[in-house]
């Protein structure tokens, strides 16, 4: 799930009731200090529906298999075939890296932890499962933008589109866009790991940071700063990016007189669209509903679904509304020859 979005909403529900999932009993405090280090954490996950773990396991590796076959051939079409050396297909193998690396971080502990009694994690594999979620969970926040404006320049500005989105600039936008993902999660990891916590009893199904910090024996004033601030950098600005964006593309799209090139005007957005409404959707889901003692498990929940779901369906989006990438999987397939015309933007 994407973990700036639930920080940006972490402060609403502040004041609710932290202790589920403690386990103050097991505490091993440090000799002379107020605080305890834990080696190992268990993982609540779904461990209250035994019943339920079979299906969720065969679910969730077959969405994972799924993500990596789906995920990889976009990488390796984007690399081989030189019709998509284009900044909008740039971005997308970015985009589908992503999605490779937050699964990877945390389904396999997922798929071990379902089929297992005892559902552990040692405190390194959680740190690096925390660190690698916020990363691209905050990239692809960045990156989500930085397609949004590529879109914009491209049904905005199409005669200047190749000189304002050249090679150059689009690399920097990339990079970019993974520096400050990467350096946001670095902060935010950091300083969650040296919270004091009176359990290690985690009430998710991975080291998701805000079921972490639910453990905290007090709350920390700086950590929750560190959050809003970084998520309100990160998510308002991405957003209003992302709108400003669109509006420009929406406007620009009424203005077109002929039907066939709007719905290609629309064609070429559509699918960035989609998955930006995804992305959002069902984060947004979880935190406008109203609070219960069951709106945990309806956050694992929609986190499973969202975590395992969307990866895997960003690639099908995309080369389903996209005759380029279509073409070019049935070359690689070795089908049919690729079509030597191809439009571009």
């Amino acid at each position: 799930m994407n973990i700036t979005l639930y920080s940006f909403l972490y402060v609403l529900r502040l004041n609710e009731g932290n202790s589920t999932g403690r386990n103050i009993d097991e505490r091993k405090k440090m000799q002379g200090e107020n605080f305890t280090i834990w080696s190992i954490f268990f993982l609540e996950g779904f461990s209250q529906y035994p019943g339920l773990e079979v299906v969720l396991f065969v679910f969730s590796i077959v969405m994972y298999l799924t993500t990596l076959l789906g995920n990889s051939t976009l990488i390796l079409i984007t690399i081989l075939d030189s019709h998509l050396k284009t900044p909008m297909y740039l971005f997308l193998g970015n985009l589908s890296f992503m999605d490779i690396c937050y699964t990877s971080a945390s389904v396999p502990t997922l798929l071990v932890n379902l089929l297992s009694s005892q559902k552990t994690i040692i405190f390194s594999g959680c740190a690096v499962q925390m660190y690698l979620s916020l990363a691209m969970g905050s990239t692809e926040c960045v990156l989500l933008a930085v397609m949004a404006y590529d879109r914009y320049v491209a049904i905005c500005n199409p005669l200047r589109y190749s000189i304002i989105m050249n090679r150059c600039v689009c690399a920097r936008m990339a990079t970019v866009s993974w520096v400050t993902g990467c350096l946001t999660a670095l902060l935010e990891t950091s300083f969650a790991l040296q919270i004091p916590l009176c359990g290690n009893l985690i009430d998710h199904f991975t080291c998701e940071i805000l079921a972490v910090l639910k453990l905290a024996c007090t709350s920390s004033l700086l950590m929750n700063t560190i959050m809003l601030v970084v998520s309100i950098l990160l998510l308002p600005i991405s957003m209003l990016l992302v709108c400003i964006s669109y509006i420009f593309i929406l406007s620009t799209i009424l203005r077109i007189s002929s039907a066939e090139g709007r719905n290609k005007a629309f064609s070429t957005c559509g699918a960035h669209l989609t998955v930006v409404i995804l992305y959002y959707g069902a984060a947004l889901s979880m935190y406008l509903k109203p609070s219960s003692s069951n709106a945990q498990k309806i956050d694992k929940i929609i986190s499973l679904l969202y975590g395992v779901l969307t990866p895997m369906l960003n690639p099908i989006i995309y080369s389903l509304r996209n005759k380029e990438v279509k073409d070019a999987v049935k070359k690689l397939l070795g089908k049919i020859p690729l079509h030597q015309t191809h439009e571009h933007l």
